[in-house]
């Protein structure tokens, strides 16, 4: 039995809304949290849940390039660096021996394969769908094979229009709505990419769980959104290229450049929107492919340059997320993941995610240890 003494984000069955408390935590032989016992003599250190990256692809090393083995056990160790001591991570086609179920790395709830149509999503990642008649069994078949997810595609820009090509649809909303149906049947929810306005309506009539990026919701949707519980992942850092985006896409595609333009010229006021309408949002970095590994950190800060509050941020990003995905955080028979602190964290976010130590099963080790 080992023993944790200093001030805790604890709470002390899941679901409850945690409290800082000051004691005493026992952690288990098998690495479960134990009993806690308050005496507020005890101080000094300070122990967080772990943090959440819900969109993150690990293996997947830039746009159209695989990871090596090597490469991708160092982004799991740059994840962990900054506190993620959980991952959903969102269409991987494989993963590099060594990292499912390696204690000192964090765990990662797979989602399968990105599903998508022929030519409508970047090489390499997606399962592609020709008839669409088949979605269904593909959605079910990768539910079976992931941790309780599946990941599609909802919208791309859809290059045979010409000048006029913008972001659409993949699916017709009957078809989404047999797909997310077959995955519910398995078990499974079902998270999609959109970034489009024009994807979101068929995506909520279809009765999707979570949306990632979401850059195209609009107020109406975005209420709809927190009325049933359906948490969009921002990510925040992804749509800070959307200029560069519509850039490339030049003269070429003039439309689609413009509506990738109008998002990103409106990005702040949106990531507002969405807050405000009180959509549960989670922390997802896109990292793998534009993104680095280990940047959750600039993702946060983002959250709190457009107006969200340092403890909301790390409620959001720690045991609300982890909730969302079915894991515990700081209370008695959740594995014990935490983060150790030897100041208050809650001063900023981008502090937040430089603890000093973070822990797997209980088993503490540096930052600068995971990512070496």
């Amino acid at each position: 039995m080992k023993q944790l003494s200093g001030n805790f984000y604890y709470r002390e069955e899941a679901k409850q809304v945690p409290r800082w408390v000051r004691g005493q935590l026992t952690i288990t032989e098998d690495g479960r949290f134990g009993a806690f016992r308050e005496d507020n003599s005890a101080g000094g250190n300070y122990f967080l849940p772990g943090f959440c990256d819900v969109h993150c692809h690990i293996g997947f090393a830039a746009v159209g390039q695989l990871a090596t083995p090597q490469e991708a056990i160092a982004q799991a160790q740059a994840d962990l660096g900054c506190g993620i001591l959980a991952i959903r991570d969102c269409g991987n086609l494989e993963y590099a021996p060594g990292i499912l179920g390696n204690p000192k790395l964090p765990p990662i709830i797979r989602c399968g394969r990105h599903i998508a149509r022929p030519k409508r999503y970047l090489r390499l990642l997606p399962l592609e769908v020709v008839n669409l008649s088949d979605l269904p069994q593909v959605m079910a078949a990768q539910a079976q094979q992931s941790d309780g997810w599946v990941k599609i595609v909802a919208d791309w820009i859809d290059r045979s229009n010409g000048a006029e090509s913008d972001l659409e649809p993949l699916w017709p909303t009957e078809i989404l709505k047999e797909g997310i149906a077959a995955a519910h049947q398995v078990g499974a929810r079902v998270t999609a990419h959109a970034f489009s306005h024009k994807a979101i309506a068929g995506l909520l009539e279809a009765g999707i769980d979570c949306i990632e990026h979401g850059s195209g919701i609009d107020s109406d949707q975005a209420q709809e959104c927190a009325r049933r519980g359906i948490p969009v992942t921002p990510t925040l850092l992804q749509v800070e290229l959307f200029n560069q985006f519509a850039a490339q896409a030049g003269k070429k595609y003039p439309v689609y450049a413009a509506t990738m333009q109008q998002m990103w010229e409106q990005r702040r006021e949106h990531f507002a929107m969405l807050h405000q309408s009180g959509v549960q949002l989670l922390p997802g970095t896109d990292s793998g492919g534009y993104q680095p590994h280990g940047d959750l950190g600039r993702e946060l800060t983002l959250w709190e340059r457009g107006g969200i509050e340092t403890c909301e941020i790390i409620d959001l990003a720690t045991w609300r997320a982890r909730d969302y995905l079915g894991i515990g955080a700081l209370e008695p028979g959740a594995r014990a993941d935490y983060l150790r602190y030897s100041s208050d964290p809650t001063g900023e976010a981008a502090r937040a995610t430089k603890p000093e130590k973070v822990a797997l099963l209980g088993q503490e080790f540096s930052p600068a240890a995971a990512v070496s």
